[in-house]
């Protein structure tokens, strides 16, 4: 008798279907599932097949309309529809394009690409500062870089490609995107070991924060969120305290225990327009403030305050330059314990009800679409 020895998965040419389900974006809350092409990778393009689409909040916000996205009288428009959204994926290599093997990836890999596209001939990109490229392409907010939000996405020749390894459970692998922003922010704020850090927000951004933080072994890690099911998972994350601004004197408590100073370092990962003024008043003269957040509203603060009053350090945080290996890494060895952080999980085709869950919050951080 003859026996037949199967080849390995990663060797198999996977049999790519005509076409596919896509949720595609037209304008704001004009979001259609529908049936499209399945796109062919040009020269250097990789074809992946999605295993996992996360949501952000900055999704939410683009379906909502708002002007950080959508433009107004302030500032141009950044989306550019009609696009398939999601910038938050896990994926399997299906097929190559001319030339894109010497990405360093094969058929049957499982990979991540970083969510910005650059264009690696601006001046940013030119000095090493890839992810504030001039021209900012982002994975699902273009047409010409179209999401996660379907059954199979191209990433592109300019994008960076990371391999991620089988071992990692997908609702743990498809947390790198947000575990390398999270990195990120940590590292802006340059904790150090007699810091007080405060850190406003405990939802997916900030419970990686939380984690980054934690590894730098500050003095007192405290978290401040209006969620209580949150704050066990923060608790595991490394924070000493977690206080709900809702109940209790936030200002009152941190000069409390900080000798009448305030906190040294205030990370604002919420969202929301009061979470600033609210670490302004919390920071101690000289402190760091970072800002982490996409805000629906306008934030309106006394500016005296960061410099005739405190002489504040106020530093942005975009996206994880650098970091997806080290997301990659943390996750996959559970330095950073990420388990339990994906709560929901929706067929593509019920993506209006994930989003509604995921803008609710309600017992809820994040949620994913399996296409």
């Amino acid at each position: 008798m003859s026996t037949i020895t199967e080849r390995p998965q990663e060797q198999l040419s996977p049999v790519i279907p005509k076409t596919m389900q896509a949720v595609v974006c037209y304008g704001p809350e004009d979001y259609r599932l529908e049936t499209v092409e399945v796109p062919t990778p040009g020269p250097e393009e990789i074809l992946t097949k999605v295993e996992l689409c996360g949501i952000c909040m900055g999704d939410i916000k683009t379906y909502r309309g708002a002007p950080s996205f959508w433009g107004d009288a302030e500032q141009p428009r950044y989306v550019k529809p009609p696009m398939i959204p999601g910038h938050e994926f896990v994926c399997r290599v299906v097929a190559l394009g001319p030339g894109a093997e010497k990405r360093g990836v094969k058929v049957g890999d499982r990979v991540i690409s970083e969510q910005i596209v650059p264009c690696w001939g601006c001046r940013f990109c030119n000095h090493g500062q890839y992810w504030m490229c001039q021209k900012h392409d982002l994975y699902g907010f273009q047409n010409n870089v179209q999401g996660a939000m379907a059954q199979y996405m191209i990433f592109t020749k300019e994008g960076i490609v990371h391999k991620v390894p089988d071992s990692i459970a997908p609702d743990e692998a498809i947390l790198i995107e947000p575990l390398a922003c999270s990195l990120h922010a940590a590292e802006r704020a340059n904790v150090d070991f007699d810091d007080v850090v405060v850190v406003a927000g405990a939802g997916t951004l900030g419970l990686g924060i939380i984690g980054a933080v934690r590894m730098r072994n500050p003095k007192k890690l405290i978290v401040l969120d209006m969620k209580p099911e949150r704050a066990a998972l923060a608790l595991r994350m490394g924070a000493d305290e977690v206080w709900n601004p809702a109940e209790v004197d936030v200002l009152t408590k941190i000069r409390a225990i900080t000798d009448g100073y305030g906190c040294d370092i205030y990370i604002e990962a919420t969202g929301h327009h009061k979470a600033v003024n609210q670490g302004l008043a919390m920071l101690r003269k000289l402190g760091r403030f970072v800002e982490f957040s996409v805000f629906n509203d306008e934030a309106t603060v006394d500016w005296s305050i960061i410099g005739d009053r405190k002489e504040l350090d106020v530093l942005g945080s975009h996206l994880g330059p650098y970091m997806y290996p080290r997301a990659i890494d943390f996750i996959g060895n559970r330095k950073i314990d990420m388990r339990d952080v994906v709560t929901h999980t929706f067929a593509l085709a019920d993506f209006k009800e994930a989003f509604a869950v995921m803008e609710r919050g309600d017992k809820s951080l994040k949620v994913v679409l399996e296409p």
